[in-house]
């Protein structure tokens, strides 16, 4: 399937995957950057993607970046919904520095990933009764 996607700066390559096996294809800063100790940032992915109807695009941290950067994202992922998408809706990476240093990013840094996936809409069916109850949270495993 093609996807149609612009580069803002096109000095930095499109995304990647880096293997056959990759599910997700690298996202990379399209500016130097420093986040504070403690600070939430968006880092300029350098991209705009029409994602195809039906599908989601996710981004996720590469599983190297809080490791080697202290970066983490403050909700897990991203959820980029396929009608962002006009010139001004640029993929960025939110991202929260959990160390106690200045954390810097560089231009063309493989800083996330993006993972397209397919999701259904549905309607609701209202009721005043559910089922019996399985559990409570975190409780459905067995000891």
């Amino acid at each position: 399937m093609k996807v149609k996607i612009k580069r803002i700066d096109k000095s930095l390559p499109l995304p990647t995957y880096q293997t056959p096996g990759s599910v997700g294809f690298d996202i990379y800063s399209r500016e130097d950057m420093e986040i504070k100790p403690r600070e939430i940032a968006l880092i300029p992915g350098n991209i705009i993607v029409e994602t195809p109807p039906g599908y989601m695009l996710l981004v996720a941290l590469r599983s190297s970046t809080p490791r080697k950067k202290g970066l983490i994202k403050p909700h897990g992922i991203g959820v980029i919904d396929n009608d962002y998408c006009g010139e001004e809706d640029e993929v960025k990476v939110q991202v929260y520095n959990n160390t106690d240093n200045m954390v810097k990013v560089e231009k063309g840094e493989r800083i996330a990933q993006g993972i397209f996936v397919k999701v259904d809409r549905f309607d609701w069916d209202e009721t005043d009764v559910m089922g019996k109850s399985r559990g409570g949270f975190g409780s459905t495993g067995t000891r």
